[in-house]
C-alpha cells in the first residue's frame, strides 16, 4: 500500500488491534483516509508522526517493510512479542527479506548453507533461537525492534533497534489480591474484546486449562452469542484434555467441537512439518496443534489462543522446580548428587511411571505427576548443575552436550545459559520468566502456533500479549505467581470467579503427544530410513555413533530419549526435503563421503 502522500510504500503482515483510536487521532489532525483498513491506518500514522511514534503506539501482531521514497530507507519492523516472523539477509548483494525462509530460498542468488552453531542451538533447544535461523547468512529480527537499511552503502547490515523491551520490575511484596485481581480482570476484558473484532467468523481454542478457559470464559462474557471452542483428544488417556475442555464448554455454554484423533492421523502429519516450519522444530506439540487447527479453520476464520499465560504468569511446573532445585543442589555435596543421579537413572521410565499411577492415589491432587518417568530422569541431570544457570538450561536442554552431535558445531552464547545477561533487580523466579519470555515464547511457543495455523489459513490471536496485559504481569510479586505449590496463581483465582475450580484443577498435563511410543511403534519405519547408518553419514552434519547409540537405547527401553531423537529426526527430513526442493535428491540408503563444501 502506497500512503496518500505518497512518500511511504508498505508491506504488511498482521493486525493492528487499537487502529480505531489511531484513526480517530488521525482525523483529529486533519488526516483524510481512503478506506477503513488498520493497514492504511498505520501506514498513514507513520506519515503523519513518524516510524518509531507509530510503532510505539501500535498494539498489534505484525511484521513489516517500509521504503521511505524521500530518505531512501528501508525499514523492517516485527511486534513486540514476536507473534509474527520477520526473516532478512543477503542473496548474493541482494537483500532479502520476508515472513517465510522458503521465500528467500528461492531467490536464485540465495546460498542454502545450514549455519552449524545455529543446528548446536536447536539440538539442545527444540527450536533455532533467534537471531539466528538455520541459513548462515540469514537473520530473525528480533521482537520488538526495527532495522532501517540504506542502500548501497555497506553490505554491513546495521544492528536492530529496540523501540519496545521487556519491563524489569520486581513487583512489590504485599500488593493487595483483591486490587491486582480487579486490574486484571479489566485488563484482560479490553485484551479479549480488541481480539475479538473481526469482520470473518472468530472462534478460540479451549484445553480445559487456566489460561484457554479463562479466554474463553471473557470472550463468552463480551459475546451475545455463545462463543464456537475448538479442542482435540487422544484415545490415550496420559495425553488427553477433551474431557476436561468439554465440561468447562458445557459450563460457559460454548458451542463447542471436538475432534479424536487416532494415531495414523497424527501420523500423517509427520510429513508435512518440515515444509510447514521452513526450519528445524521439533517441539512435538506441534502435531496437535496443527490438527486443532485445522478442525478450527472448517468453522471460523479467526481463533483466540492462551498463550503466554505460562510465562508471563508463572505457571511451569519448572519454575517451581528450578528455585527448589538449587537450594538442595547447593547444600548435598557432589559425589552425593552423582550417586543419587545414576541410582535414578538406573530405572527406566516406564518403570517410573508405573510408581506414579501407583502413588498418584495416595497423594494431594497437586502432587500428582501424569508422567513420572520423564521428570525423574530429567531431575537425574540437574543433579550435575554447578549453579542457578546452569540448573534452568538443563531443564530446558534436550541435548544436554549438543557439541558432540554436530560435526564441526560450536555452540553460541544464548541467553539462557548466560547469567550475566540476566537483570540482577528481578528474583530468581523473575530471571527465567524474564529467559523464556524472550527467548522460548518467541521462538517455540508462537512459532509453533502461527506456523500450524497459517498452513491452514486460520488466523490466531493472543490476548495475553497485550501490550497492557504484559506490562501489568511484569509487576506481579512472585507470590501471586506461585503459591501453595501452584503456578498462575492471580490467573487462576481470577478463573474461578466464572469457572468452578473443580472443573480446571488438575495436575499440569500439557499438549503433548506419545512421541516415544510411536517411535518405537508405528513411527520406527520412517525413523529406522532416516537414522540409518548410511542416511546419517550421507546427511552429513551429525554424528553417526552419538545418534544411533540414542536410537539404541531408545528402542531397547533403557532411557527415553524421545525429545533428543525428535530433535534429530525434524532435522534430517528437514534436510531432505531441502535436497528434494533443490533437485538433489538423496537416496539415504546409500552410504557417501561427507559433503564438506555442502557443509
Amino acid at each position: 500500500m502506497v500512503s496518500h502522500s505518497g512518500r511511504w510504500v508498505l508491506s504488511f503482515n498482521g493486525e493492528i488491534y487499537n487502529y480505531v483510536d489511531l484513526r480517530r487521532e488521525l482525523v483529529q489532525h486533519g488526516v483524510t483516509l481512503r478506506g477503513t483498513s488498520d493497514t492504511e491506518v498505520l501506514l498513514e500514522y507513520v506519515d503523519r508522526f513518524g516510524f518509531r511514534t507509530a510503532l510505539e503506539r501500535v498494539d498489534g501482531m505484525f511484521a513489516l517493510a517500509a521504503w521511505d521514497t524521500e530518505e531512501r530507507v528501508l525499514t523492517l519492523a516485527r511486534d513486540r512479542m514476536g507473534e509474527k516472523p520477520l526473516y532478512y539477509g543477503w542473496a548474493g548483494p541482494a537483500l532479502v527479506f520476508a515472513s517465510e525462509l522458503k521465500a528467500l530460498t528461492a531467490h536464485p542468488g540465495f546460498q542454502t548453507r545450514v549455519d552449524l552453531s545455529a543446528l548446536t542451538a536447536y539440538l539442545r533447544l527444540s527450536y533455532v533461537p533467534g537471531p539466528l535461523s538455520i541459513y548462515e547468512g540469514v537473520a530473525k529480527l528480533p521482537p520488538g525492534c526495527f532495522l532501517q537499511i540504506h542502500p548501497h552503502r555497506s553490505q554491513v547490515l546495521p544492528a536492530p533497534v529496540p523501540y519496545w523491551q521487556l519491563p524489569v520490575v520486581r513487583g512489590v511484596e504485599g500488593a493487595i489480591q483483591d486490587e491486582l485481581l480487579e486490574q486484571l480482570d479489566v485488563t484482560l476484558r479490553a485484551a479479549v474484546s480488541s481480539r475479538m473484532v473481526a469482520d470473518v467468523p472468530v472462534g478460540a481454542f479451549l484445553s480445559g486449562g487456566i489460561d484457554s478457559s479463562l479466554v474463553v470464559a471473557l470472550m463468552q462474557q463480551a459475546s451475545s452469542a455463545s462463543v464456537r471452542t475448538f479442542s482435540i483428544g487422544f484415545n490415550e488417556a496420559d495425553y488427553n484434555e477433551a474431557e476436561y475442555a468439554r465440561a468447562v464448554a458445557h459450563h460457559l455454554g460454548t458451542e463447542h467441537h471436538e475432534l479424536y484423533v487416532s494415531s495414523s492421523q497424527a501420523l500423517d502429519v509427520v510429513p508435512r512439518l518440515p515444509e510447514m516450519y521452513d526450519e528445524p522444530f521439533a517441539d512435538s506439540s506441534q502435531i496437535p496443534t496443527f490438527l486443532v487447527s485445522e478442525m478450527t479453520r472448517q468453522h471460523v476464520t479467526v481463533a483466540l489462543s492462551g498463550d503466554a499465560g505460562d510465562e508471563l504468569f508463572g505457571g511451569y511446573d519448572r519454575y517451581r522446580l528450578h528455585t527448589a532445585t538449587w537450594r538442595t543442589l547447593n547444600a548435598v555435596p557432589p559425589r552425593i548428587r552423582a550417586a543419587a543421579a545414576s541410582a535414578v537413572q538406573h530405572v527406566d521410565v516406564g518403570s517410573w511411571d508405573r510408581v506414579g499411577r501407583a502413588l498418584n492415589p495416595l497423594v494431594p491432587s497437586k502432587y500428582r505427576q501424569a508422567r513420572l518417568g520423564d521428570r525423574a530422569h530429567k531431575a537425574a541431570e540437574l543433579l550435575a548443575a554447578q549453579n542457578p544457570s546452569d540448573t534452568y538450561r538443563m531443564l530446558m536442554s534436550h541435548w544436554q552436550q549438543p557439541e558432540s552431535v554436530v560435526l564441526g558445531g560450536r555452540e553460541p552464547s544464548l541467553l539462557l545459559g548466560d547469567s550475566s545477561q540476566w537483570p540482577v533487580q528481578l528474583s530468581a523466579l523473575g530471571q527465567i520468566m524474564y529467559v523464556d519470555a524472550l527467548t522460548y515464547l518467541p521462538d517455540d511457543i508462537l512459532v509453533k502456533v502461527d506456523r500450524a495455523a497459517m498452513a491452514v489459513g486460520l488466523e490466531t490471536r493472543v490476548p495475553l500479549l497485550a501490550p497492557a496485559v504484559v506490562e501489568f504481569a511484569a509487576r506481579i510479586p512472585d507470590s501471586l505467581r506461585i503459591r501453595r505449590g501452584r503456578g498462575k496463581w492471580l490467573l487462576r483465582t481470577l478463573l474461578h470467579r466464572y469457572v468452578p475450580a473443580e472443573l480446571v484443577e488438575r495436575p499440569k498435563m500439557g499438549f503433548g503427544v506419545p512421541i516415544g511410543g510411536w517411535l518405537r511403534g508405528p513411527l520406527r519405519p520412517w525413523a529406522e530410513d532416516l537414522l540409518s547408518p548410511g542416511a546419517l553419514r550421507s546427511n552429513g552434519y551429525l554424528d553417526v555413533t552419538a545418534v544411533r547409540h540414542a536410537w539404541d537405547l531408545h528402542l531397547s527401553g533403557t532411557r527415553d530419549l524421545k525429545y533428543q531423537l525428535w530433535n534429530v529426526l525434524m532435522f534430517l527430513e528437514w534436510d531432505r526435503l531441502q535436497n528434494r526442493q533443490q533437485g538433489q535428491a538423496v537416496d539415504i540408503d546409500r552410504s557417501v563421503p561427507i559433503n564438506n563444501e555442502r557443509r
